[in-house]
Order: structure tokens, then C-alpha cells, then sequence
């Protein structure tokens, strides 16, 4: 451990002083990259979490070490961390197409929060350094996870009347390395025949043309229709 930190490790007026502005300062520089790009919890929401994390963090060393109180001071520390999956919960939200989007910013208050426990038990060397990669995470990794090139899932209905066109078109998605991630069957009933509706969504593995797997499918026999959901 540094050395220049240690007259501030104990829980005094000077080192509270200490801990709670570098809570403002390293919460702050979280926070203003995800108000750079406007992001549902921004500067004073990063602000808040590290700060809130900071003073449970002290309030435990305080309990345990100054009035000697028989409690864990580990215990507070832990009703943040669980705490923070509440908050974290509410910035992330599903989009078109069954996109899930906030998932980094509800990731980055937990770490915020994390950040804040380190600064209120005196672990400044370790708030600091997460910062600094925490945000290493979410600037430069950002931009080097949007040059990586993925398939989208897409989603289609099919119509068949024939139980074993199903199964040929799960083969058909196998062998060519698309995988079903979910599968939705209804059936409507007539006096003549039995129809059967299926909502499948598919994960291609590699690069392929929507257009020729729905149209080779619907020459499946047995298979009445076939089209893609938006």
C-alpha cells in the first residue's frame, strides 16, 4: 500500500472530509461519461451511488471501531452491494426488436457503488485504480466492442400442417449453425385439418441471407407459410 495514504485510513474528521470529496470526484468521473453519452443515470446519479456507498462504508468501521458495537462491519457494506441491483435494475430497459439496452450503465453504478465501499474502508489505492479502468471499460472497450460484428436474431412465424415439418426446419437451422433461442407453438383446429402456428426466434452463428432461409423453408413439405417478424 502507498505510504502518502496512511495518516488518512482512520476514521477522523480530516480523513471523512477526504473520503466523501474523492466519493464526489471518482463517482463524478464515471458519471460524466455516461452523461456524455446521455445515458438514463448520469453525473449526479453516479455521484449519489458512490457517496451513499461511501458513508455505509464508514458508518460499519465507525460502529465497530469508535463505539464498539458488537456488529459486522462488513454487514452495511453488504446491503449496498444488494441494493445497488435495485437501482441498476431500473436503467435497464428492452427496445425494438427485443434489444436490451442499459445493461453497462446499470453495470457501471454497481462498480460505482463498489468504488465507494473501497473509499470508505480507506482502500484508496483500489477506488482509485477501479475508477481508472472503469472507465477504460466504457470508453475505450465501447469503442472497440462496436468494430466487433455480430448477427442480429431475428424472428419468424410458421405455419404448418404437418408435425414433422417442425422438426425438418429445427434441422435445417442446426446444420447451418443458427441456433433457436426460443420457440412459441399454438394450434387453431378445423373440421378438415389442423393448423399449427410457431413463433420461433433464430440466432444465426455465422453471416447468412434471411431471404433464402425463409424461402427454403417454406419448401419444407408440410410447411403452409413462413415470414419474418418485425
Amino acid at each position: 500500500m502507498l505510504s502518502i495514504f496512511d495518516g488518512i485510513r482512520d476514521i477522523t474528521l480530516l480523513s471523512t472530509m477526504i473520503r466523501l470529496l474523492m466519493a464526489v470526484l471518482l463517482g463524478g468521473l464515471i458519471g460524466l461519461e455516461r452523461s456524455y453519452k446521455n445515458r438514463p443515470a448520469g453525473f449526479r446519479t453516479h455521484i449519489l451511488v458512490c457517496l451513499g456507498a461511501t458513508i455505509a462504508s464508514m458508518t460499519g468501521i465507525y460502529l465497530y471501531l469508535n463505539l464498539h458495537l458488537p456488529t459486522d462491519i462488513s454487514r452495511l457494506g453488504g446491503q449496498v452491494v444488494s441494493g445497488l441491483g435495485f437501482i441498476g435494475g431500473g436503467t435497464i430497459i428492452v427496445i425494438n426488436n427485443h434489444k436490451i439496452k442499459g445493461l453497462t450503465t446499470a453495470a457501471g453504478l454497481w462498480a460505482c457503488g463498489i468504488i465507494g465501499l473501497a473509499v470508505g474502508a480507506g482502500f484508496y489505492e483500489g477506488a482509485i485504480l477501479g475508477t481508472g479502468l472503469v472507465l477504460i471499460a466504457e470508453t475505450l472497450f465501447s469503442y472497440l466492442g462496436s468494430k466487433i460484428t455480430h448477427n442480429e436474431a431475428f424472428r419468424m412465424l410458421l405455419e404448418y400442417n404437418e408435425k414433422n415439418a417442425l422438426n425438418d426446419v429445427m434441422r435445417y437451422c442446426k446444420n447451418n449453425r443458427m441456433a433457436i433461442s426460443n420457440l412459441e407453438v399454438t394450434s387453431t383446429r378445423n373440421a378438415a385439418i389442423s393448423v399449427y402456428s410457431v413463433v420461433l426466434t433464430v440466432r444465426p452463428r455465422v453471416k447468412i441471407d434471411k431471404k433464402k432461409v425463409i424461402s427454403y423453408i417454406n419448401e419444407i413439405d408440410g410447411i403452409i407459410s413462413v415470414s419474418e417478424l418485425n
